[in-house]
């Protein structure tokens, strides 16, 4: 009786399984990857058009797998997980199940076509994006860098969490800095949202970037985006305010002018002196 059970099981099993490699037309999910910013996570695959749909699964830690919440049988080639990874130490692993256009449930998981992603960290591989900061002139040689962190995708006690409050101390901020018409940069690592920068030359401007700075990552994932270039003002002199193409042109008219000059006194003098020749000839006469 069990050998007759196990036998009709088998026969279901193949049945299923006969039906959907039957389709040449199953979409698989193709180019399955993660997109990942401050910690808001996507999960996005390619697939050709069809009346199929995607289901998302995911484990962490060769935990048992889970279905996305939001991710049920939908016809999108992408899949937020951003609030089911709410434990950001972990390390996810996610399957893309391509399911029928019908809405029949096949009780064997397995037999579903489906692809597997790649594992993903978020506290160590999420991208961070470029943070707002303010510059400001505290004493002549000195300034202050204020930082704001940028906010991720988490919410706890109804406030919107910060980087700072997932990656706490391990987060730094690399602040860039340049004398203004200058080439060469400074870096300073701040362990902080504030810090000051001192031996700066009086009455000039300097510019400043700055990069969220993860030390404890692997290096490809150390440093966000830059922020935008922010300069403080200074003293700057006529020649600071000029382009390189002005002052090449500038020194283009000061060398005519200064020819034309000695080329009309030249001639000015050749025809003194010949007037001075021909007045004293006729004199002589």
């Amino acid at each position: 009786m069990a050998s007759l059970r196990n036998f009709l099981y088998l026969g279901v099993y193949m049945s299923a399984w006969i039906i959907i490699v039957a389709d040449e037309h199953v979409p698989k999910a193709d180019n399955v990857h993660w997109v990942s910013l401050d910690f808001k996570t996507l999960l996005m695959w390619t697939a050709p058009p069809s009346n199929h749909t995607f289901t998302v699964m995911y484990s962490w830690d060769d935990a048992n797998w889970i279905e996305s919440v939001n991710c049920i049988r939908i016809a999108e080639t992408e899949c937020d997980l951003s609030n089911e990874f709410e434990h950001p130490h972990r390390t996810f692993s996610a399957k893309i199940l391509t399911e029928p256009s019908d809405s029949s449930d096949y009780e064997v998981e397995d037999l579903l076509l489906h692809t597997y992603s790649p594992p993903f960290n978020p506290y160590g591989q999420s991208e961070i994006s470029a943070p707002d900061f303010n510059v400001e002139v505290v004493e002549e040689g000195k300034v202050s860098v204020t930082i704001k962190d940028p906010l991720t995708s988490f919410h706890k006690y109804g406030k919107q969490l910060t980087i700072r409050d997932i990656l706490k101390n391990d987060l730094q901020y690399k602040i860039s800095y340049y004398k203004s018409g200058n080439t060469g940069k400074r870096d300073i690592i701040f362990n902080t949202n504030r810090g000051e920068v001192s031996g700066l030359d009086a009455g000039q401007s300097y510019c400043f970037m700055v990069v969220a700075f993860i030390s404890s990552r692997d290096k490809q994932y150390q440093q966000g985006a830059w922020s935008i270039q922010q300069c403080t003002p200074g003293q700057k002199n006529v020649f600071q305010e000029l382009s390189l193409g002005a002052l090449v042109g500038g020194l283009f008219i000061l060398v005519i002018v200064l020819i034309v000059i000695i080329t009309v006194t030249v001639l000015c003098c050749r025809r003194r002196n010949r007037s001075s020749q021909t007045y004293q000839s006729s004199t002589v006469v």
